[in-house]
């Protein structure tokens, strides 16, 4: 019999599967809480529990976290794990360190499905979805290094955690969510719903059961303000255009001054930077509760962009800033790791699996 992982298993399902062995349902919590709230890596150290309910447990079930086949640190605290999973499949992690916060950038992809022109992960074919496993399974890898076990309730290296890794979250909707659910449990790795935010290209027809569903922050990949240049750089605005898309944030489940949405725009020289674009930026998301954060565009080899000039970049940021909104530029973050906003990009460069394509079309 193949074992499971009982990584990224919901409660639901670890309560019919424990019915099936003949287990009690509250070990479903003391089990939870071992893994989640404790990080252990073997059932026997699951001490409350008796031996022979230990051993069903490891007769049936593996506790799986992805492998760390490469690590990388940056000048300036940036670190980059390239995570490779059980299939030899790999996907990239990255831990921002600030002053007030740890970031952990996560990937829901290996690979792309979509092709986005400025970005060095669409330049990779997708290969397939990342399981809720695998997902919980980066930040439990994240934990492992900081020895960040059992849960702490504050000053945490992973505070937050943002789903703008490799991939488009929201055409892998039932294992991110089934994974956010798992982050966010409050008995076992307990991240606030606050703290995480999912990032997405547009695709439309789930932004509204996301935010239903989940409560987590949204974050939308912009960066243009015309349908004719957005086709170009994203894609996927040929199937959901820039008016659809404004329309699914403002009708984003809790939207308020308290939970904006995050508009990113990524700065490229000569392309989308004037000042005539960023007055039409304003215009376009009026009314919508938000902030623009300004990504200066992160070089990548072959890459036909360059960022923004530093005069470009600020003369933008005042237009928005004087429309209202928060326009914070980021500061780039482990470029020399090739680590930084739209530059992941993994090793695994097989043929996108059948199975994925129907998924995301």
């Amino acid at each position: 019999m193949t074992k499971i992982n009982i990584i990224g298993q919901s409660r639901e399902a670890l309560n019919a599967q424990f019915v099936e062995l003949g287990l009690p349902s509250f070990r479903v919590q003391q089990v939870w809480n071992w893994l989640y709230h404790h990080g252990v890596r073997n059932f026997d150290a699951m001490t409350n529990i008796a031996a022979p309910g230990r051993e069903i447990l490891s007769n049936f079930y593996t506790i799986e976290r992805p492998h760390v086949a490469q690590a990388q640190a940056s000048t300036d605290g940036t670190q980059k794990w390239l995570l490779r999973f059980s299939d030899n499949q790999e996907a990239e992690t990255v831990h921002i360190p600030e002053v007030d916060r740890g970031t952990l950038c996560i990937s829901s992809q290996v690979g792309c499905t979509l092709t986005c022109s400025f970005c060095h992960t669409g330049t990779q074919m997708l290969v397939r979805n990342l399981t809720s496993a695998e997902i919980v399974g980066q930040v439990m890898v994240a934990r492992d290094v900081f020895n960040e076990w059992p849960t702490p309730i504050g000053n945490r290296h992973i505070s937050n955690v943002v789903l703008m890794g490799m991939g488009e979250p929201l055409y892998n909707y039932e294992n991110v969510a089934t994974a956010i659910k798992i982050l966010t449990d409050e008995k076992g790795i307990n991240l606030s719903k606050r703290k995480i935010t999912l990032s997405t290209s547009g695709v439309v027809p789930m932004i509204e059961q996301c935010g239903r569903d989940l409560g987590v922050s949204l974050a939308i990949s912009l960066h243009a303000v015309t349908d004719e240049l957005r086709n170009e750089l994203v894609p996927l605005n040929r199937k959901y255009p820039i008016k659809e898309l404004l329309e699914a944030c403002r009708q984003y489940p809790n939207l308020s001054n308290a939970r904006r949405i995050t508009f990113e725009y990524v700065m490229l020289k000569g392309v989308n930077d004037s000042v005539a674009e960023a007055r039409k930026l304003v215009q376009l998301i009026k009314g919508i509760p938000a902030k623009i954060n300004l990504i200066p565009f992160n070089p990548w080899p072959g890459s036909p962009y360059e960022c923004s000039t530093p005069q470009a970049i600020s003369a933008f940021a005042e237009v928005v800033y004087r429309a209202g909104y928060a326009s914070p530029v980021r500061t780039p973050r482990g470029r020399d790791i090739l680590a930084a906003c739209g530059q992941l990009k993994s090793e695994s460069m097989r043929q996108r699996k059948s199975k994925c394509s129907s998924e995301a079309a």
